[in-house]
């Protein structure tokens, strides 16, 4: 235990040295100091860890949060960059491999579809949500074109400049094209329309402190509809200091059934949780059942499915 505490206490006086360097860049566009730092950053965060950061003292806590904004504000800022370079091509869709984070979110995506196909059999979703998609919306860019074929994507994003991005980037694809809409709302404001769709995919930085990531799936969970999926990014271990961490638990307490939590141990930073959304059973109680008709399980850790070579 002695170890594990010295572990801990060296990864959090690392990853705040960090985090005070890269507070004082003047700018967090991509320069190769800003990529440095991330770089860095990444490094000290992905390899496994004993800490546990909701048990972070207040200093710490403190900085966690603030190197999360830190984050969030930069990779917005790296994905209007490639997405601002990858719009002057022909076909943007082409190049999607110049990306720094091209091979994650093609392994993200892959597995976010491999859990959705193990968890809730049968799903042939026709209509795909995907909140919080950003300037270069990569995971639904992939799961359209590779994964979900046959649905139709609605990407939501509170910023209209990030969802013209966006436009540019499938003009060239007219099928792709045809199946995607973006739309500049925020998810708060979002209610009939949620009960729509089949799946809702929630990014990782929707709702960036705790609270915030509660109240958007309590809301998700109030207008989506009895049955459909929930597919949300969350973190583990030190990979907590990059993104939310999400508790299994506000999600139940949101209105849906945790089918599966995969924490994954290679590159891909997100943790994924699928959830299916509660359903009444006609007797005023509520249930969610798989298709063979049991009560879904919780998966705590599980075997990934064998990678694959991806090619857009």
């Amino acid at each position: 235990m002695e170890a594990q505490n010295h572990e801990v206490a060296a990864l959090v006086e690392k990853i705040s040295g960090l985090h005070a360097a890269i507070a004082k860049l003047p700018s967090l566009s991509p320069s190769p100091a800003v990529d440095a730092l991330f770089t860095a950053l990444v490094a000290a965060c992905v390899p496994a860890s004993p800490v546990d950061v909701s048990r972070l003292g207040p200093d710490a806590r403190k900085m966690r949060e603030e190197l999360i904004r830190l984050c969030s504000d930069a990779e917005g800022q790296l994905e209007a960059h490639h997405a601002d370079a990858l719009a002057a091509f022909d076909n943007p869709l082409d190049h999607l491999h110049r990306f720094p984070y091209y091979r994650n979110y093609i392994d993200l995506s892959r597995l976010e579809n491999d859990l959705l196909a193990r968890h809730v059999p049968g799903l042939a979703p026709a209509r795909v949500a995907f909140v919080g998609s950003g300037p270069l919306p990569f995971s639904s860019l992939v799961l359209a074109a590779r994964h979900l074929p046959g649905a139709l994507f609605d990407n939501y994003d509170r910023c209209a400049a990030a969802n013209e991005r966006a436009r540019k980037l499938v003009r060239a694809d007219a099928g792709l094209s045809a199946r995607m809409s973006f739309r500049t709302a925020d998810v708060a404001d979002l209610t009939e329309e949620l009960a729509e769709y089949d799946v809702v995919f929630l990014a990782a930085l929707v709702g960036v402190a705790a609270e915030d990531k509660a109240r958007v799936v309590a809301h998700l969970g109030r207008h989506m509809a009895p049955g459909a999926a929930l597919v949300v990014r969350s973190a583990h271990g030190a990979r907590g200091f990059l993104y939310p961490v999400v508790d299994p638990e506000d999600i139940g307490r949101g209105g849906f059934d945790v089918l599966a939590v995969y924490h994954p141990d290679d590159e891909v930073i997100n943790s994924v949780i699928v959830a299916r959304k509660v359903a009444d059973d006609g007797h005023g109680s509520k249930c969610c059942k798989t298709e063979a008709g049991a009560a879904a399980p919780l998966q705590a850790r599980e075997e990934p499915a064998a990678r694959e070579e991806v090619s857009f």
